[in-house]
Formats: structure tokens, C-alpha cells, sequence
């Protein structure tokens, strides 16, 4: 028995999607009660679904299918020369470290303004509370990691969660003033090491939709595999010709 078939779902009403100028999109939402183990969020993973705050979710539109979940296999990635250059440069800038899951007070500074100047997030939306829902509530194990300058200048702050055989990449928030620093690349970069280091097998990088500008450095970190519920229910390499071919409905 699947996890969806374990556990009680719902789908939300019609919302304007966040990627797609003038659509509406909707969602299957696991209930809050329900308490997946990490081995059901891993298959859920499996199968499409990301995590917000308490929830697993996963797309469920009426009339489009272009939301596509990505993920890297560890072993076999190739990072492109602009990427090593990204990484070198920034590995030298900036040093991570892990924080327990919790508020702090100069990561929500950086993520009000990150959201505000390159998402345009209402102000409601990137309240404290709304922050806390979000990101900060989590069943699992998730990791905080912050980037800061050898002057203690934070740049960067990304949350994780570790599952069994794969990191997956919640949200990352930076320096919206300096957009062509790669910090984004990096933190990818990044937590590609860490899983490779720690022997797991996929980074997976939430949705992706061919066409979408803002979402197309995802594409740049190959191999790259998609899963198609629309097609098979299977994963797929996404590369360069089909992420340009892929079709939005």
C-alpha cells in the first residue's frame, strides 16, 4: 500500500500559480494530522510530492501538467565549467554551518528582502508567522545552513531535509542585491557534495517547468531526472533538447 493510499489527502481550491502568469493552479495536500514516517516522505519524494511547513504536497491542475519534480543522481553528476568556477570562487568566500532549526533573527532579515525584491511575495506572505509555517515547521530532519563571509556577512541560508538515500533542497534565500554572485548554483553545488559525501543517492531540486526563466539553471546541473506523472509516473533524463522541447500543457 502507497503512502497516499495510507494517508488522507485533499485538494486545495484554485490559487494563482506562483510560476505561470495568469493560470490558476491547485494541490494535493496530505491532511496535517497524518504523521508520515521518512520512509513514506522518501517514496512520496519518489513519486513528485515536496514539503511545505507540515505538508506534503504535489500539483493536481485541472488543465496543465508543467510542473515536473527534478533530481540529480549524485554519483554520476558533472558539474560544467562555469559551475567548478562558481564553486571555487564561492568556497573560498564563504563558509557553511549547520544550525538547529530555529528563528533567527538576521536569516529572516535576508529572506524578507530575498522574497520581496525577486518574488514580489505580499507582504502578509513573508510575515514572521508565515516564515515560521513554511519553512521552520518540520516533522523530519531538516538542517538550517547558513553562508557568511570570513567577516561574518550572511549571504546565503538554505533548508534541507536529510532522508534516507537523497538530500532534498526545501528553499534557498540570498543576497538578492548581488543576482549574477551564482550564489543559488553554489548552494546546489553545495549540497551535492554533501549527499556524495555522505554516500546518498539523488539531490532532488523540487519543480521544474521548461520555458520558465526562473527556473532554468535547474536544467544546467546534468544529468538531471524528471518525473512525468502526465506520462508514465516515471523519471526521465531531463536534458538540454527536452527540457526546451517539454510542452507547459
Amino acid at each position: 500500500m502507497t503512502p497516499q493510499e495510507r494517508w488522507a489527502w485533499y485538494a486545495s481550491a484554485p490559487y494563482p500559480c506562483p510560476y505561470l502568469p495568469g493560470r490558476t493552479a491547485r494541490s494535493r495536500v496530505m491532511l496535517p494530522f497524518a504523521e508520515p514516517t521518512l520512509f513514506d516522505y522518501q517514496e512520496l519524494l519518489q513519486r513528485g510530492f515536496r514539503r511545505s511547513g507540515e505538508h506534503l504536497y504535489a500539483p493536481a491542475c485541472d488543465d496543465c501538467r508543467a510542473c515536473i519534480s527534478v533530481r540529480v543522481p549524485v554519483a554520476r553528476f558533472q558539474p560544467n565549467r562555469s559551475q567548478r568556477r562558481a564553486e571555487k570562487r564561492l568556497s573560498q568566500q564563504l563558509t557553511a554551518r549547520e544550525l538547529p532549526l530555529a528563528f533567527h533573527r538576521d536569516h529572516y532579515a535576508l529572506y524578507a528582502r530575498y522574497v520581496s525584491l525577486r518574488h514580489a511575495l505580499p507582504e502578509a506572505e513573508r510575515s514572521e508567522q508565515a516564515y515560521i509555517e513554511h519553512l521552520l515547521w518540520s516533522p523530519f530532519d531538516t538542517r538550517l545552513v547558513e553562508f557568511r563571509t570570513a567577516e561574518g556577512v550572511l549571504k546565503m541560508v538554505s533548508l534541507i531535509d536529510v532522508l534516507p538515500d537523497a538530500l532534498s533542497a526545501v528553499y534557498t534565500w540570498y543576497e538578492p542585491e548581488e543576482p549574477h554572485a551564482s550564489y543559488g548554483t553554489y548552494a546546489i553545488l553545495w549540497q551535492i557534495a554533501q549527499a556524495k559525501r555522505a554516500g546518498l543517492r539523488y539531490v532532488y531540486l523540487g519543480y521544474w517547468i521548461a520555458g520558465s526563466r526562473t527556473m532554468a539553471y535547474k536544467a544546467r546541473f546534468q544529468p538531471l531526472e524528471g518525473f512525468c506523472p502526465g506520462r508514465d509516473a516515471e523519471w526521465h533524463p531531463v536534458t538540454p533538447p527536452l527540457a526546451a522541447a517539454h510542452p507547459s500543457r
